[in-house]
């Protein structure tokens, strides 16, 4: 036969000896009774002082095997919903009547799966295992087919189904847990509570005609605000110690000029102008303006006599060329014509 184990909890051990004599060696000897096979041994007394003799979940309880040998995390959930019992009430807090269910639902549901050889589709459709595993998909049923709402909680680091309106907590569990029904009272309870508040306040406001007070008009200032107003209130604390350090401040830097004054030397003097910039015509020197335009037309205007004088001479001779030629030919006409008439 193939060992398969999908989710790796098994382990597989080789062990040297005869198999009448396998349970009394380790790490078979450390496990508690069988349900099935040690039912003298696991009698309901001897249940009873179990639980009794710890202070722990009745569910991790079962599922340790050095207590009772067998009982898996779906078996332990099958026959705590048999017995009516909440999985996280302590054990040592149920009563004689529980404890006696509870060793009746270990017997009946542990005999019947190993009867049907653990064949699922042959469990009793009354079982809590044929409607626990729709947790997480789409179809999940999350009910029974009686209607009540089946809750999935982690007790003993596995995770545990359960019926609250069958699994009622009668003694101290390890954490509260609160009904499905319950928690949709409570939310309802909870939308309508801050409405009947607001009208409280209504009314009380439209009877007693008091206007509210100054506390619930001023508005909850922001962070921004507040680091704005400290702000100003530490620059209206500087302008007030100002004056006496600005006071101050002036009279050294007063001081400081003058000893500065006293003691400047020759060469802080700015030199005298050169000849060359005494000798600078008078017209370059445009006089201030506060008008731009005038400015800016005095400005070319210099710049122009500037080129001026500083091109050279133009020739007089190619300007006044064509006037002397004619001249020439008319004073040559006039001596022609007068040595033709002598």
């Amino acid at each position: 036969h193939a060992f398969v184990d999908v989710r790796r909890f098994a382990r597989i051990r080789l062990i040297d000896c005869p198999a009448s004599t396998i349970r009394q060696v380790s790490p078979l000897a450390e496990n508690g009774p069988d349900p099935v096979i040690d039912r003298a041994i696991l009698t309901e007394e001897w249940l009873v002082q179990k639980l009794r003799s710890k202070h722990v979940p009745v569910k991790a309880l079962l599922l340790d095997q050095a207590n009772i040998s067998g009982i898996g995390n779906w078996v332990g959930d099958e026959l705590l919903y048999d017995a009516r019992i909440h999985p996280e009430q302590y054990s040592d807090t149920l009563t004689p009547a529980q404890m006696a269910q509870l060793h009746r639902s270990i017997m009946y549901v542990c005999s019947t799966a190993v009867e049907l050889r653990a064949e699922s589709d042959r469990f009793p459709e009354t079982w809590l295992f044929k409607y626990r595993w729709g947790k997480g998909k789409k179809d999940d049923p999350r009910r029974l087919p009686s209607g009540e709402k089946i809750k999935f909680l982690t007790v003993g680091g596995r995770t545990s189904a359960v019926v609250p309106s069958v699994q009622r907590k009668t003694g101290g569990v390890a954490r509260d847990i609160v009904d499905d029904d319950d928690d949709e009272g409570e939310e309802e309870e909870e939308k309508k509570k801050p409405a009947r508040k607001k009208r409280g306040k209504k009314s009380e406001d439209s009877d007693e005609g008091e206007e509210p007070s100054n506390q619930s008009r001023r508005k909850k200032k922001s962070p921004k605000q507040t680091q704005e107003d400290e702000d100003q209130d530490q620059d209206q604390e500087a302008t007030t110690q100002t004056p006496l350090h600005t006071t101050e401040t002036h009279a050294v830097k007063k001081k400081e000029e003058e000893e500065d004054a006293v003691a400047a030397t020759p060469n802080d003097i700015p030199p005298p102008p050169t000849q060359q910039q005494q000798q600078l015509p008078e017209r370059k020197r445009l006089p201030p303006s506060n008008n731009p335009p005038r400015m800016q037309k005095m400005a070319s205007t210099a710049k122009q006599a500037a080129s001026t004088e500083s091109s050279p001479p133009k020739d007089e001779t190619a300007s006044e060329l064509p006037q002397r030629r004619r001249r020439r030919r008319r004073s040559a006409r006039v001596s022609s014509s007068g040595a033709g008439a002598k």
